[in-house]
């Protein structure tokens, strides 16, 4: 049996496609469901193996990025979605489903499904993803460095940096201080960062990192290490023949693999 991928779509989503495929591609058997499908009960999040949250406009971000959707994932399937996450079973955000967990406070979360511990979180979140530092929306080709030590250990299959693109107005990721962004270092709860295309870090230059990211931080994973979420969109390259620069390497298939297959 393939394992079975929910991917959620909510209106304004439009990366599910894209996310399906991969999954196909890397051995899963991925079914895109509207929220609206879970909150009447049709499915719930425990018929699944993993789960992804793709990119898009999630209600058209009307009350910023991520969160109506953040707003969703609280109120409608916290009890599902924590069960989920305490399973052990994993998760991937992408683009505007990273900025949902974030702003769901579960990533980077922390290992609690307490409800007044959780609350408390919520209201000292100390990560965000904000407006790019260049002031617009920037649509380019990026690299990205896995971090070998990162809590999500599934991460370690992927063997080379990956190569595909960000698509995004609110791509920035920032911490309330210095401490917030030393304690995601000390945990090991960094997963991906921006670096150049030799692999070097990109220390903040823009355009390798598109968009002021602290850290050049391009995407996070809770203690767990089966919560993960980043901006780019590895599942627009996924065949060498979607590369602009016709070169080999850098799939961002191999983020679908180690998640279904890690």
């Amino acid at each position: 049996m393939k394992p079975k991928i929910l991917i959620l779509h909510a209106s304004g989503t439009n990366r599910d496609g894209e996310a399906a495929r991969a999954c196909e591609l890397a051995g899963g058997a991925p079914e895109i469901i509207h929220i609206n499908r879970l909150r009447a009960g049709e499915r719930r999040f425990s018929d699944y193996d993993a789960l992804i949250l793709p990119g898009g406009f999630s209600y058209g971000d009307a009350l910023g990025a991520g969160v109506r959707l953040a707003l969703d994932l609280q109120v409608f399937f916290h009890d599902q979605l924590h069960e989920f996450i305490a399973s052990g079973k994993r998760v991937l955000g992408i683009c505007n489903g990273f900025q949902a967990l974030v702003k769901a406070g579960l990533l980077p979360g922390n290992g609690t499904t307490d409800d007044a511990t959780y609350n408390s979180q919520l209201a000292t979140r100390t990560v965000t993803l904000t407006h790019n530092t260049s002031g617009h929306f920037e649509c380019r080709w990026v690299h990205l460095a896995v971090n070998d030590s990162a809590k999500a250990s599934f991460l370690s299959a992927i063997r080379e940096p990956i190569f595909c693109p960000v698509a995004h107005g609110e791509g920035n990721f920032q911490a309330t201080d210095g401490e917030a962004v030393a304690h995601l270092e000390a945990s090991d709860l960094i997963a991906f960062r921006y670096v150049d295309a030799d692999g070097n870090p990109a220390d903040g230059r823009y355009p390798v990192n598109p968009n002021g990211s602290v850290a050049d931080i391009a995407g996070i994973c809770n203690a767990a290490g089966n919560v993960v979420g980043l901006m780019p969109h590895p599942e627009d390259h996924l065949m060498a023949i979607q590369n602009p620069l016709r070169s080999g390497g850098g799939l961002g298939l191999s983020l679908f693999e180690a998640l279904i297959n890690g």
